[in-house]
């Protein structure tokens, strides 16, 4: 499932190729993925109109558009952005096309159609809405912030960093990342985490593994040696000692770690 890196990286595609040009025509293939709006509503809205620029809240994409508005995204499991001129280069998975006046295409893929397609008036009241927590990479959000968030749980701290109410982008897979590269087990409860583990959760998720995983394009094989992603399945080995990594389930979803660089529980 696309986490927060992966949105980034869509974000980054989306300024790249697709702002500051006219919105010629828009279909939607995918009307069963729109939430809180109708295809007829989405082409009225979008015709004519630019966008001006693009932002990410925790997994959701927002294109901006002038004078007012936001094109909203979520990309489910398997969703994706792509931008082309040839229909030969996209797939049959397309749920929102946008064509632009210049002759190219910004397609939303979703296989799995569980992705939503929505629009919004107004940025901050549609994450209000949605009872999304901060953004990890967001500006205002410090140490103090995270420890604030991190009390109100009393989850395994796994569960915790996943809880989009509390945490909005963090998913199972960077969960792990996180964990690993601040030694903490994934099952360890939240409220018997220490200041300093708290500290080092926060500079972790911030300052190494979710800016790493956005330089590497989110691309495993681009990861640092010392990332556990690579070796997140069965039968993988601890980057670090080379120790059988073991795999659990917390909240219904697995967990991989390391018995000899994680403590707790």
């Amino acid at each position: 499932m696309p986490e927060l890196p992966d949105v980034e990286i869509f974000r980054q595609y989306m300024e790249s190729t697709s702002l500051q040009q006219e919105i010629r025509n828009v279909e939607v293939p995918g009307k069963d993925m729109l939430e809180g709006t109708s295809a007829s509503r989405l082409k009225k809205v979008l015709r004519g109109r630019l966008f001006q620029n693009a932002r990410r809240h925790g997994k959701y994409l927002f294109g901006g558009l002038d004078e007012e508005g936001w094109l909203v995204l979520h990309f489910g499991m398997t969703g994706f952005l792509s931008y082309f001129r040839d229909e030969k280069q996209s797939t049959s998975h397309k749920r929102l096309l946008i064509r632009f006046s210049n002759g190219y295409t910004l397609a939303y893929h979703c296989l799995r159609k569980l992705g939503k397609i929505a629009l919004a008036d107004d940025l901050n009241r549609f994450i209000e809405e949605k009872g999304l927590g901060p953004d990890p990479l967001g500006s205002s959000f410090d140490l103090e912030t995270f420890s604030n968030t991190m009390s109100a749980s009393r989850a395994a701290v796994k569960s915790t960093l996943m809880n989009q109410k509390l945490l909005a982008g963090i998913g199972n897979i960077y969960s792990d990342e996180i964990l690993f590269q601040a030694g903490i087990r994934p099952g360890v409860k939240t409220r018997d985490l220490s200041d300093k583990d708290l500290e080092s959760i926060y500079i972790e998720m911030t300052q190494n593994v979710l800016p790493t995983a956005i330089e590497a394009r989110a691309d495993p094989s681009r990861l640092p040696a010392s990332f556990i992603i690579p070796h997140r399945h069965g039968g993988g080995a601890c980057p670090l000692c080379g120790t059988a990594l073991r795999k659990t389930r917390i909240g219904g979803r697995t967990a991989y770690f390391c018995p000899q660089h994680q403590h707790g529980c």
